[in-house]
């Protein structure tokens, strides 16, 4: 599995949250970042948008994050998830900037979720995403990680 995002992580809070539950998953996200792009809003997605795409592998399944994209639950995810992964492609996940995604990247893009209709930190999102994936698998395998019902 991909992960191209848009920014480095550094060290810091995130990072480590990021590491401890890629480290859970079955295979491990590999990260691609893609330096932050400058200038005008509409430049700087431009930018961000022609780097990613560069990186992006050839006949990959691209499932981008959007605040316009779908909003599944968990259970729904997973299945989703499921379906991605039997598909015998590369996983790409995509990661915009603080100006969020460009419009040639939401095209090349197979799928657009979102993780809801708050703003996120880019940064956040790697970690909100590595959780969902792996709560995913854990659901997928009927692994006791996710409680559906609500007391």
């Amino acid at each position: 599995m991909l992960l191209v995002a848009v920014g480095r992580i550094g060290r810091g809070p995130e990072a480590e949250l990021f590491a401890r539950y890629n480290a859970r998953l079955r295979p491990s996200f590999t990260v691609r970042e893609i330096a932050d792009g400058t200038g005008s809003a509409v430049e700087i997605k431009r930018r961000e948008g022609a780097a990613i795409l560069g990186v992006v592998p050839p006949g990959s399944l691209v499932v981008a994050l959007d605040l316009g994209g779908k909003v599944p639950d968990s259970e729904g995810f997973s299945a989703q998830f499921t379906q991605w992964r039997e598909s015998g492609k590369t996983l790409c996940f995509v990661i915009g900037g603080a100006e969020g995604l460009d419009a040639g990247v939401l095209a090349r893009a197979d799928r657009v979720f979102s993780l809801g209709a708050l703003t996120w930190p880019h940064m956040l999102v790697r970690v909100m995403l590595a959780e969902q994936v792996f709560r995913a698998q854990a659901i997928a395998a009927g692994h006791p990680y996710h409680r559906a019902g609500r007391p």
